[in-house]
């Protein structure tokens, strides 16, 4: 009977274990999608002398109010950035498990600054809050990119609203609210991780 119970709980170790295993390599995975957006934004930079959606060459993302003449209509960072013949892109939508995220792009001002933003969602329209399993998602992110998951705090924020650019599914304007009390915890009211990538927050 001992011996049962032994290798009972050497196999119930062996699947905790793998599990953590899974949720590790998830996290990393998210992690990695999440910056490889910041790439591919530092490349257009490079290839064109502008971000992917700053039509207007002002160094913000999302702010004009007409097109320039480009290969897309839009001028959207997702169009844009798809019309760049990049050789592997990164998708704008990522399952982990039964987790999907959505990633958008554009603007917040902050102190009447505006900076840019990769802005990662639950949902496409970035209405739904963060269940308490998707949120070591986010808390990696932000360990990864700030060197702790302070979501108050340094250059990866979470936001409580988002407002979306009209007739646009990939840009945000100016009315993301962020958490600015630090240090702040990732927590289910939160809607967004709002990640300010190319100016400090």
């Amino acid at each position: 009977m001992s011996i049962v119970l032994v290798i009972i709980g050497i196999l119930i170790g062996a699947v905790l274990k793998g599990q953590d295993l899974i949720n590790s390599a998830r996290a990393k995975k998210f992690v990695n999608w999440a910056k490889q957006w910041e790439i591919t934004q530092w490349t257009y930079l490079d290839r064109k002398g502008r971000f992917a959606g700053d039509a207007n060459i002002n160094g913000i993302i999302g702010d004009q109010t007409s097109t320039i003449d480009e290969t897309s209509s839009s001028n959207t960072a997702l169009d844009e950035i798809a019309n760049a013949n990049f050789i592997n892109p990164p998708t704008a939508t990522i399952t982990l498990g039964s987790f999907r995220f959505f990633m958008k792009m554009g603007f917040n001002t902050v102190s009447g600054t505006s900076k840019n933003v990769i802005v990662i969602c639950k949902s496409d329209a970035c209405t739904t809050a963060f269940a308490a399993d998707e949120i070591v998602y986010f808390e990696s992110f932000d360990t990864a990119t700030d060197g702790t998951a302070d979501a108050g705090a340094g250059n990866v924020r979470a936001a409580t609203a988002i407002t979306l650019a009209a007739g646009s599914g990939n840009e945000v304007v100016a009315a993301t609210t962020d958490v600015t009390a630090s240090p702040a915890a990732w927590g289910t009211t939160h809607v967004a991780l709002v990640y300010y990538f190319d100016r400090p927050r």
